[in-house]
């Protein structure tokens, strides 16, 4: 991760754009390709999404194109989910081109880290959050308003939630990144906490649905992520000081 001497050119702006294209329809073309494969098996897929949802609660369509758009919408959410380690590594080689071969073997490291990170916040929502906040959403049902949700809309809330903990669960994982460039320090974050809260629910708030419970749920486990953060960033700190020291005293005994 450390940063090394290139003897390379540097890339000029328009060969640069031209590789950020390149690499951006490379992703787009898994997706499209998994989305397909994806749409083959929608009805399935559609059935597992909408477990969550209350047996008393029906869900509904309200224009003729609905149920096929539905079915488009979630082609395209495991379509993306599907092709995240091709999306991640792509992204990976474009900020940091002509990797050795070491470093591509670290970079498939952590690009099979951040999809299992992302999947495990995609997973917490969907088993966590999603069920328990459209019992506490439709406990609010009275004799006159009776929740008659459309699939559309639910498939969207699911959705966003999906991206929201995916994308908070990469937490530790920037992290370790971070530290391992010598970026981020444990005591910069411990004085930044206070203020990492304030960011922490301003954050759920801009990624979940416009409603305080989704956001406070967001943001509960957003500051244990950060607490985990602080300590994966201490023992990488720790484990460079060490190799620091051990590398100094075998250059002082090769000295004698």
């Amino acid at each position: 991760m450390n940063s090394r001497p290139r003897d390379e050119k540097r890339m000029p702006f328009l060969e640069h754009l031209e590789e950020l294209r390149w690499r951006i329809l490379k992703s787009l073309a898994v997706v499209v390709i998994l989305s397909i494969v994806a749409y083959i098996f929608s009805k399935d897929l559609l059935n597992l999404l909408i477990k969550p949802v209350p047996p008393d609660i029906q869900l509904i369509f309200i224009t003729p194109t609905g149920a096929f758009l539905v079915s488009i919408k979630v082609a395209i959410i495991f379509g993306l989910m599907g092709s995240l380690p091709v999306i991640f590594y792509q992204t990976w080689q474009f900020i940091f081109p002509g990797l050795l071969k070491s470093e591509i073997k670290m970079a498939v490291v952590l690009v099979l880290s951040a999809t299992v990170c992302f999947l495990l916040g995609a997973t917490f929502a969907f088993f966590v959050i999603l069920p328990f906040g459209l019992r506490f959403l439709f406990s609010f049902q009275t004799v006159q308003l009776v929740p008659m949700p459309d699939i559309s809309s639910y498939i969207g809330f699911a959705g966003r939630l999906f991206l929201a903990f995916g994308i908070v669960f990469e937490l530790p994982l920037l992290s370790f990144i971070l530290s391992k460039m010598g970026v981020l320090t444990p005591a910069f974050m411990r004085r930044q906490r206070r203020y990492a809260v304030v960011v922490i629910f301003i954050a759920a708030a801009i990624l979940t649905p416009p409603d305080v419970i989704t956001q406070v749920m967001l943001a509960t486990p957003l500051i244990l992520l950060y607490e985990i953060s602080v300590w994966i960033s201490a023992a990488v700190c720790k484990a460079q000081k060490q190799k620091g020291k051990t590398t100094l005293q075998k250059a002082e005994k090769a000295d004698e």
